[in-house]
Parts: structure tokens; C-alpha cells; sequence
């Protein structure tokens, strides 16, 4: 497994013997840019000294036995009459050429460079020379001087970086201890109190994540108490009918105890599918990215899925469509929040009835209605309608063997409020009945 800290702490001392290494290479260039030009003057000076007071009064310029014996840094001393007759030389082994201009310049004598500065004068020439080897070894010296100094203090930075690379990754190893001694159901928050402001958009992630996991186990906790609860009624009537089915002592008895286990098959059905619809549009269930659609199409479909439904109980259903209706959503939660009004008008609605379902806008925003001419909801009723099992008083389905489970209004609900649309609910045509108004934001972002 990788290690941050191990990782961090080659590259900050890599990164800090490098800049060590161009320290020493830059002190190194400085150390010989001054030492050249400083010896440079200092072989100016003696060439002057020689030249105006003569080579034997000059204390630069010793006998050349003392230094015959002598190489490196000493400065070699020739004089020339003006016309390159040598006169005197400080080191006969150093041969130097005969130059008639003034100034400095480097020779190249049996194979070693020679810094040579020439002074003229009106009765003699004056050249005074020293190995360039040397100004190098004086350069390096003064350079590898530094090298205790660099390694002293390299090693010192080292260990505090260390030191402080440790404590400042000491809070992440505090967060990854709390986590590690939670338990696989705790998923409160991590406390970021004291957290480095570089550790703490990791720690405000993983708590987003926590949040998440929570309301996805609420979603699955709710669906299983609910599933449980409404469930238990319709299983226990089932088994009633299939012991009135085993018990019929004839074929129309029969076919009466089939029919009623066949509808309440289907009821069972019908709750289980608007269990999971609900369970779907909880806010914590993930749906599937929201897309630019529209939604008269998807009111068309769903009245032509139910026509037969209406015809069958004669109730004259349509589809009124006054704008596209373009929004940003889940076109599959939306076939549900359609089936569900439509599904329930249907059922409340009595034969010779009429259901519209339109689509408008308004103010920019995507409006669907749905408007029934059933019994409607009484006004201090409509708040309640859209909890869970709840069943408004004294409204009753216009069609016998119908029943509803509750769930309708708060599948519709939910799955407005995930697409961030406001449910009301208002009297239907001519002070009767009931229409559900579903209001769409307008410039919705897609997710």
C-alpha cells in the first residue's frame, strides 16, 4: 500500500538535496568569478610594482632560486627590454611569450594555462603570470569548505521536515482511527472541528457520503416497515379467499371465490407496485439523471394507456395539450406521477364522467392539470391526502370492487418535490370535482 507520508517525505528531501546541489554549484560559480577577478588585480598590482620600482627592490618579486623549487601558486615575474630581450624572470622554467601590449590575457605554456597581465613602460616591458589551475583549486577549496556547513544544515531541515510532515498528518490518522472504531450501522457525521483545512473537504465528502448512506437506509427501513404493515391486510384476505375457493361446493360458488382471489390479487399487486414506486421517489433513492423533455407527450401516453380503463366505465378521458410543457426531469417518474392522477380520477370519477388531463404554461413554467369530476376533496382535507395510507373522509370510489391503497398523493408528491415542481390541489369544473395542479420550475438544471 502506498504511504502519503513516506511519498511526501522522498520528495521533500529530494527536492531539498537539489536545491542544495544548485546552492553549492552557484556558490561554487561566485567563489570563482571573485577569486578570479581578485587575483587578476592582484597580478595587475605586482606587474605595476615591478614595473615602476624595478624587479630587485620588489618584495612580490623573489629570487628566482627560492622558487625554483616552487609551483602553483606563485606568481612568476619576467621583464623584457622593449624590442623582447628578456632581462629578468622570476622562474626560468616558465617561458613565457614576449608581448608588447598592455593588458591581461591567458598563454598556453607546454601544455598548463597561464593568466598573464603585461604592463608597458617607455625603457621596459613588465609581465607578471600565475597558473589558471590555480584559481579553480582556490575555487573548489573555498567550495568544499562549505560542504560541512550545507550537510549540517541539510540534515537538520531534514528531520523537522519530518518532524512536521508527521504532526501535520497527524489529524488524518486521528479521522481514519474514528472511522476505523465505528460500527458497520454508525453513520453520524466526523467531527472537522480541528481538522487541517487541507484534510477537511476529504472529511466533509466522506460525510456527504455518510448522509447519503443514511437516507438510503431510511428509504429502505420506511419501505420495509410500510411493505410489513399494508401488506399483512391483503395476505390475510387472500388466504381467506383461497379457503372459501377450497371450500365451494359448487362450480358457481366456485367461479364467485375465484374472482374475488383474482381481485384481490390484483389489489395485493397494485400496493406492492405503488410501494416501490414510493420507495423510488424518496429523496435518498438515486434516480436517474434529470434530461430535458417534455411533458405533453408523456400526457398523451398516458391517457392512451388508460382509455380502455375509461371506456370501460364510461368515462370520457383526453389529453388537452396548450404547450410542450418543456422541463428537466425523470420521464419515468413522471409516467408514474401521471398513472397515479390519472389512476385515481378514474377511480373517483362516476360513469358519464369526464377526466382532462392538460398541459399548459404559466410564467414560464411547465403546468399539468388533472381534473376530475368525482366528489372531490374537501378543503381542510387536502393537506392530510398526501401522507402515506391516508384516505380522505367520507370519499368513497365511484365503482364497485375499488379500493385505494393511499399511496397515490404521496407518490405524487414525492416525485414532484424531486424535481423541485409544487403539487396543490383545487375544485374541479363548475365547483365539483377535483383538480391536481403540478407546477413546474422553469430553467431547471439538468444533473
Amino acid at each position: 500500500m502506498r504511504s502519503i507520508e513516506r511519498h511526501l517525505t522522498w520528495w521533500i528531501l529530494g527536492a531539498a538535496a537539489l536545491g542544495a546541489a544548485l546552492l553549492g554549484g552557484v556558490a561554487y560559480r561566485v567563489i570563482l568569478f571573485d577569486l578570479n577577478a581578485t587575483l587578476d588585480e592582484n597580478l595587475q598590482a605586482v606587474a605595476l610594482a615591478v614595473a615602476d620600482h624595478g624587479s630587485a627592490t620588489v618584495s612580490g618579486a623573489p629570487d628566482p632560486a627560492a622558487r625554483a623549487g616552487t609551483v602553483g601558486a606563485e606568481i612568476v615575474v619576467v621583464e623584457w627590454t622593449p624590442q623582447g630581450q628578456m632581462t629578468f624572470s622570476s622562474d626560468t622554467r616558465v617561458a613565457l611569450r614576449f608581448r608588447d601590449q598592455a593588458g591581461l590575457e591567458r598563454q598556453r605554456l607546454q601544455g598548463t594555462d597561464w593568466d598573464t597581465y603585461t604592463v608597458v613602460r617607455t625603457g621596459h616591458v613588465v609581465q607578471a603570470a600565475q597558473r589558471a589551475q590555480f584559481q579553480q583549486e582556490e575555487a573548489a577549496e573555498a567550495a568544499a569548505s562549505l560542504f560541512l556547513p550545507f550537510a549540517l544544515v541539510f540534515g537538520v531541515a531534514a528531520v523537522l521536515l519530518i518532524v512536521a510532515l508527521r504532526r501535520g498528518l497527524a489529524p488524518l490518522d486521528r479521522t481514519a482511527a474514528d472511522v476505523a472504531a465505528r460500527s458497520a450501522n454508525s453513520l453520524a457525521p466526523i467531527d472537522t472541528t480541528h481538522l487541517p483545512r487541507e484534510i477537511a473537504p476529504l472529511v466533509l465528502a466522506l460525510n456527504g457520503l455518510m448522509q447519503r448512506q443514511a437516507e438510503s437506509l431510511q428509504v429502505r427501513q420506511r419501505f420495509v416497515a410500510d411493505a410489513a404493515h399494508e401488506l399483512r391486510t391483503p395476505i390475510t384476505a387472500l388466504r381467506l379467499q383461497l379457503q372459501l375457493l377450497q371450500g365451494a361446493a359448487d362450480d358457481t360458488s366456485r367461479q364467485t371465490a375465484v374472482g374475488a382471489l383474482r381481485a384481490g390479487i390484483d389489489r395485493a399487486q397494485h400496493l406492492v407496485e405503488q410501494l416501490l414506486d414510493l420507495s423510488r421517489a424518496e429523496p435518498g433513492a438515486r434516480p436517474e439523471p434529470f434530461r430535458r423533455l417534455e411533458l405533453a407527450p408523456l400526457a398523451q401516453s398516458a391517457v392512451t394507456r388508460f382509455n380502455d380503463k375509461a371506456e370501460s366505465r364510461g368515462i370520457d378521458l383526453g389529453a388537452r395539450i396548450d404547450s410542450p410543457g418543456a422541463l428537466t426531469g425523470d420521464a419515468e417518474q413522471l409516467r408514474v406521477l401521471l398513472d397515479n392522477l390519472v389512476g385515481n380520477a378514474l377511480r373517483f370519477t362516476p360513469r358519464d364522467g369526464v377526466v382532462d388531463v392538460v398541459v399548459a404554461a404559466a410564467d414560464g413554467c411547465a403546468v399539468l392539470r388533472v381534473i376530475d369530476d368525482g366528489p372531490g376533496i374537501p378543503a381542510e382535507a387536502r393537506n392530510q391526502v398526501f401522507e402515506r395510507f391516508h384516505r380522505a373522509p367520507g370519499v368513497a370510489p365511484a365503482h364497485a370492487g375499488e379500493s385505494g391503497s393511499g399511496l397515490g398523493l404521496a407518490i405524487v408528491k414525492a416525485i414532484a418535490e424531486a424535481h423541485g415542481a409544487q403539487v396543490t390541489l383545487h375544485t374541479g369544473r363548475q365547483g365539483r370535482g377535483l383538480e391536481v395542479r403540478v407546477v413546474f420550475p422553469p430553467g431547471q438544471p439538468a444533473s
